[in-house]
């Protein structure tokens, strides 16, 4: 691993999605939130949450999971303290998940059976079942 860390002008140390990966051990824990690399290992034991929790995301992105949970402000400082570096931006569209739109579109085809035969068989047995009742009441 005698590769060169490559820095961003900031002098931001950025790391490749895959020496992330490899980052999934007890000796070395490492998480992605928000395109940041966090290093979590010595954390593990301290996690309000359980360790299992940043176990299940090690070598990968967490920031779905960091978000949904509603970590304090306390929280997200202490989380700052274990920064090492950003995802490389190379490697940030691999992570990324499609944008979901709140309409979902689905390819079917409308069969006449569905659109027909059901609801006039549902009207059927309505107009049936109200003979059969008013009729007995008689």
């Amino acid at each position: 691993m005698g590769e060169k860390k490559e820095q961003s002008p900031a002098g931001v140390k950025y790391y490749r999605l895959s020496e992330i990966e490899e980052q999934n051990s007890f000796k070395s824990t490492w998480i992605i939130i928000h395109n940041k690399v966090y290093d979590v290992t010595k954390f593990l034991e301290e996690h309000p949450g359980g360790e299992e929790v940043l176990r299940e995301q090690a070598g990968g992105n967490a920031t779905e999971s960091f978000e949904d949970v509603g970590h304090s402000s306390d929280a997200r400082e202490m989380a700052s303290s274990m920064v090492i570096g950003e995802l490389h931006p190379d490697d940030r569209h691999k992570i990324a998940k499609p944008v979901e739109t709140l309409v979902t579109t689905v390819k079917e085809e409308t069969s006449w059976w569905s659109s027909l035969v059901i609801p006039a068989l549902a009207a059927a047995i309505v107009t049936l079942t109200y003979r059969i009742v008013t009729s007995d009441s008689e």
